[in-house]
């Protein structure tokens, strides 16, 4: 199981919000770069980069110039210069331009969220052309139904249609959220994860609500059922987790803690 240190990008800095609540926002570092070579130094396989202000850009009252848009780019592209470790990326990519932006920038794969959802034929044409590795697609519930444009609206889908939809498109992965619980640090969903998977065929990445190494270990023990990775953020930059120990319990290589 892949442990993913999350980075989430708003105006250029590294932030974390509360059940995704833009003015929620908790400023942990005002370069994301730095944050990154310490989540690369400390052993990360992976990193999990979003990009908060592509995924508010488009709502009624938190729009946002192109140069505000642009400063998440820059900083994915930076990110990617200064770390040898694989990035995913994700937050307002709609078309085929961006995700070949954001393939240019380093990512070496993207997360697709709200355009899964309201335009689903875009996600056979991408994976036709950059692969089923390059593309993820994110699932984020909302007592149990899809929500979307950053969490913003709830659509009346739920969400373990939507996960079998997907696979039906050919979608290898998705990133499973529980809204109510990310940014909360109230203990991760592992039940809801391994549904997913058993439901639709998916490998699942578990995001939302990581609080301690006891949610690792409930994650890992789902493995089997296709529970392959977890996003953790707050909790990675409290402290109340400590990344070399998370990724022990993923490995199964020690039961630390």
């Amino acid at each position: 199981m892949i442990v993913y240190p999350a980075i989430d990008l708003r105006q250029g800095r590294c932030v974390r919000l509360c059940q995704g609540q833009p003015q929620a926002e908790t400023v942990y570092a005002e370069d994301p770069v730095a944050v990154a070579c310490r989540w690369a130094q400390e052993g990360a396989a992976w990193l999990h980069v979003v990009d908060l202000d592509g995924a508010f850009g488009r709502i009624r009252g938190l729009e946002q110039t192109p140069e505000a848009l642009g400063v998440n780019w820059r900083a994915l592209g930076r990110i990617a210069r200064a770390v040898n470790v694989p990035i995913q990326f994700g937050g307002g990519l709609r078309t085929l331009e961006d995700i070949e932006k954001a393939l240019a920038l380093g990512a070496a794969r993207v997360v697709l969220g709200t355009v899964a959802i309201t335009n689903p034929e875009l996600i056979g044409r991408v994976l036709a052309r950059f692969g089923r590795e390059r593309i993820v697609v994110s699932l984020d519930a909302r007592h149990g139904r899809v929500a979307v444009y950053g969490w913003q609206e709830t659509r009346p889908l739920d969400v373990l249609e939507a996960g079998r939809r997907m696979a039906a498109l050919g979608v290898a992965r998705v990133v499973y959220t529980d809204i109510s619980r990310d940014g909360m640090l109230s203990g991760v969903d592992a039940a809801a994860a391994a549904l997913m998977a058993r439901e639709t065929g998916l490998s699942v990445i578990a995001s939302g609500g990581v609080a301690s190494l006891e949610d690792v270990r409930r994650l890992k023990a789902r493995e089997p059922e296709g529970v392959e990775g977890v996003i953790i953020g707050r909790a990675l930059y409290t402290g109340a987790v400590r990344l070399w120990e998370a990724m022990a319990i993923a490995k199964g290589e020690s039961d630390a803690g």
